[in-house]
């Protein structure tokens, strides 16, 4: 812990830390304002967080927000950071983390897809990943309504009980 606590010492003498929480003794959640995610992203590169384990999102719909989290990792101490931010569901745009993690594209491509955030500087990012053909909203999205979706797009089914085998008989 006195490791992840220096680190955090660091953090918040460089940049505005919102916010710190402790999961386990191995990885810290930090959450930052979204304009200094780039910033603290290459920081935590030149300390030693040179890989970018995954990138996803988190619907916050009665926050009316979505929140990008970055997990980072060091091989040498073995401390993942979860970096967090927070972006206006109604305009979710974000700046491309490529230039820091060119591993980014394919989860930039990922969160767009599955929940409608743009990255702005990836034009890969639009490019289908999963969800080929895709018409409708973004599945992830906690607004989406997947029985609607399903009646929508697939034809009903009759299914008759027939099917369910008979306790204890052999045939």
């Amino acid at each position: 812990m006195n490791s992840m606590n220096s680190i955090v010492d660091d953090l918040k003498g460089k940049f505005d830390i919102i916010n710190v929480v402790f999961p386990d003794d191995m990885q810290m959640a930090v959450d930052v304002d979204k304009n200094d995610v780039h910033t603290v992203l290459s920081y935590l590169k030149t300390i030693g967080y040179k890989q970018l384990s995954l990138m996803s999102g988190v619907d916050w719909i009665k926050e009316n927000e979505f929140e990008v989290v970055f997990i980072v990792f060091n091989w040498d101490n073995g401390i993942h950071i979860l970096l967090r931010t927070r972006l206006d569901r109604e305009n979710p745009v974000f700046r491309t983390i490529t230039g820091i993690y060119p591993g980014a594209q394919y989860y930039e491509r990922d969160i767009h897809e599955f929940f409608g955030i743009e990255f702005e500087g990836n034009p890969m990012s639009y490019k289908d990943l999963f969800l080929e053909l895709w018409d409708e909203m973004p599945p992830m999205r906690k607004d989406f309504d997947p029985l609607a979706y399903s009646q929508d797009k697939f034809p009903e089914r009759k299914y008759e009980s027939q099917f369910i085998p008979e306790v204890g008989v052999i045939k």
